[in-house]
């Protein structure tokens, strides 16, 4: 089977779904490999790295026409689905809640399409997860940037001029993103608080140092592992149990996000006039609206002395790590899926299920 690694094509975007060393791991699992000339170059991999380990480069056109499998990051494209037919599976992220038009043209090819950020939220399906691995560096990234657009550094220090007290952190969600934001603020020695719709990552922000900021959640649910969308009781119960640290905060990151949904406002423009002048916000879901409300995406916003960062901070900013990360992803998945080097097509199996979107040109999810 020949699986075709297509360059990305978005503005901004450096990373590529499959690296050289797992290239070469598919190549010994029996899978041809073809990766589109100078794909991976933004990741400081060069077309070398590939054809060392046994991979073919060559041109867009011959990749679409050889390749029964075809991989990328981001969703497929019109440029792309002009070269997609019905002998074609696809796999990328599809954000397929949100996106049918984009399955209908995939449909329409008659092709079928696995959607990676579609993974089920399960044990067996953890080293598969695209959406964890990719948030991890995101968090991280997070932090390092809010330290660079501070006026002021993270940790207490001492000095013969005085004592200079810690930064404040203030970080909304406790995902994956959340706790890898909490654990780098708090290695560069910041004071870190937190608070989520969900009460149970209490006990995992507590156990990265964070100090947990409790609100009612009463009636309010999770599913799949991701939160809901919460009550308009809720989101006013959030923001009198938060405003006082968020009006001392000196950085805040926001992560919260609703699979298929607009992004809740957890910040208001009222509450930002009231934060500390020079105070940062690192708005991680502006893409899907924002969490706070005068976010725009890619844009900073200065507000009475706020610097409000609207971003996804999306891991192509550290896209070497973030295209080795996803590669392992898409490899594991890729073996879960075959045997032999051949589909398997366990249409009941739970992974199977929750990641087929589209299935020999019918939508099966949306």
């Amino acid at each position: 089977m020949k699986i075709g690694v297509i360059k990305e094509n978005q503005k901004s975007e450096k990373r590529i779904a499959i690296s050289p060393n797992i290239s070469k791991l598919l190549i010994e699992k029996g899978f041809e490999i073809l990766i589109e000339e100078d794909a991976g170059l933004a990741s400081l991999y060069k077309n070398s790295d590939y054809e060392s380990v046994g991979a073919k480069v060559t041109n867009r056109v011959t990749l679409f026409k050889e390749s029964t499998v075809l991989i990328k990051i981001n969703p497929f494209d019109e440029d792309d689905l002009t070269m997609v037919n019905n002998t074609h599976i696809l796999m990328s992220q599809l954000y397929h809640k949100s996106n049918a038009e984009l399955l209908k043209a995939i449909a329409s090819t008659g092709a079928t399409a696995f959607s990676m950020d579609a993974m089920p939220r399960i044990s067996r399906a953890q080293d598969m997860d695209v959406l964890s691995s990719q948030n991890n560096l995101a968090g991280y990234k997070a932090v390092i940037v809010g330290a660079y657009e501070m006026t002021k550094i993270f940790p207490l220090m001492m000095t013969a001029a005085g004592t200079i007290v810690p930064s404040k952190v203030l970080i909304y969600g406790i995902g994956v993103a959340g706790l890898q934001a909490i654990a780098t603020a708090k290695r560069l020695g910041a004071v870190v608080q937190a608070t989520d719709i969900r009460s149970e990552t209490k006990e995992q922000a507590e156990s990265l140092g964070a100090k947990f900021i409790q609100v009612n959640n009463s009636g309010e649910t999770s599913e799949g592992g991701y939160a809901k969308e919460a009550s308009e009781d809720y989101a006013r119960r959030q923001k009198e149990a938060v405003n006082d640290s968020l009006f001392q905060a000196d950085l805040v990151i926001t992560t919260a996000m609703v699979p298929g949904r607009k992004a809740p406002v957890l910040i208001t423009a009222d509450q930002v006039r009231q934060m500390k002048n020079g105070a940062v916000i690192i708005d991680l879901a502006a893409a899907q609206g924002g969490n706070c409300e005068l976010s725009v995406i890619n844009e900073t916003v200065v507000e009475n002395g706020v610097k409000i960062i609207g971003t996804t901070m999306a891991p192509e900013s550290v896209s070497t790590n973030a295209s080795e990360l996803y590669a392992k992803n898409m490899y594991n998945f890729i073996n879960h899926l075959t045997e032999n080097k051949a589909f398997k097509w366990e249409l009941e199996e739970e992974i199977t299920k929750g990641t087929l979107i589209v299935y020999n040109g019918a939508i099966v999810q949306n």
